[in-house]
């Protein structure tokens, strides 16, 4: 398995490699709400349910966000502490990660 060095490697590639995955999930997500508002218009629901979809697909974005904002920090911080060779701050960071996500 090839080993990476974030470290050290050139910041350039790196974005390059890192950046295509999250392009293609976003342009995913992007795919998967057009294609649902097609079929919710398609339906009974009509332009009733697209509006309805409209109206809450802000707030879905909105727990989304919440929730990377919450995880990706708690990482971040295991990540330093387990650089720092701090098993007791990793676990810490990951329980805080944990309990801010449940409540």
């Amino acid at each position: 398995m090839e080993e990476m060095n974030l470290g050290n490697g050139n910041i350039g590639s790196l974005v390059r490699k890192f950046s295509i995955p999250c392009v293609i999930s976003m342009v995913v997500a992007a795919l998967y709400n057009i294609v649902d508002q097609i079929f919710i218009g398609w339906s009974s629901a009509g332009a009733y349910g697209n509006a309805a979809t409209n109206i809450v697909y802000p707030f879905t974005v909105f727990a989304l966000g919440l929730a990377l904002l919450i995880g990706d920090g708690a990482a971040a911080g295991f990540s330093i502490a387990l650089g720092k060779k701090d098993s007791k701050q990793a676990n810490k960071n990951v329980g805080n990660g944990l309990f801010l996500l449940i409540v």
